[in-house]
């Protein structure tokens, strides 16, 4: 049994930290900050449209900073966003002409998830850097109860995203992207954007891109 368990402890930990190499942090003007993923090593990033927008029209914000892995800040753009599904794509800015080095994130399934699989969070909430938080799939697909839309696909998750893990990773059991967290429904239910919807909308938006 210890071994089981030490095992388990150290699968999980491979995956928190096998995802934070491609979690970023989104400061967006002075209205707080949220979480983000990378994409490509392009620079191209992902968070959610709710963390770069501003004021009752959900304006733009223009001053976007994303903290890299490492540490190093970096400015970015908006390049397309949907308030609808809740997601925005950015373009790291390299005013020199070189991007630091980046890790995109492994690209799982969401089209295929089943009630009961094992997930994980990965934010900054309150600003804590790279944390992360376990649960369960409690299902999966459009018209969820409780789910903020109507016709939209949604993953509901047994897991408290608290302020911070907005745009931040969901990734499964090998830390594979399979989500990108968005509120909560209700006090104990998560909500997600699935990959599959996420990788839809950067191609329409960009024309493909790095999804």
């Amino acid at each position: 049994m210890t071994t089981l368990l030490s095992q388990l402890n150290s699968d999980l930990g491979e995956v928190a930290h096998k995802a934070r190499k491609s979690l970023v942090q989104v400061a967006a003007g002075r209205r707080g900050s949220g979480s983000g993923v990378i994409l490509g090593a392009d620079g191209l990033v992902v968070t959610n449209a709710h963390v770069v927008s501003e004021g009752k029209g959900r304006r733009p914000t223009r001053d976007l900073r994303l903290t890299l892995p490492a540490g190093a800040v970096v400015a970015a753009r908006l390049l397309a966003k949907d308030d609808g599904l809740d997601v925005a794509v950015l373009q790291i800015e390299a005013p020199d002409g070189e991007l630091p080095e980046l890790h995109p994130i492994e690209l799982g399934d969401s089209q295929v998830l089943r009630p009961g699989e094992w997930v994980m969070a990965m934010g900054y909430p309150w600003g804590v850097a790279g944390a992360a938080a376990g649960g369960i799939v409690i299902g999966a697909g459009p018209d969820l109860p409780e789910s903020p839309g109507i016709g939209r696909d949604w993953i509901a998750v047994d897991l408290s995203l608290r302020p911070g893990y907005s745009g931040g990773p969901l990734v499964d059991h090998q830390g594979r992207l399979i989500g990108m967290s968005t509120m909560m429904a209700g006090l104990d239910v998560g909500m997600a954007v699935p990959v599959h919807v996420i990788k839809e909308f950067v191609k329409e938006a960009i024309g493909g891109g790095s999804a």
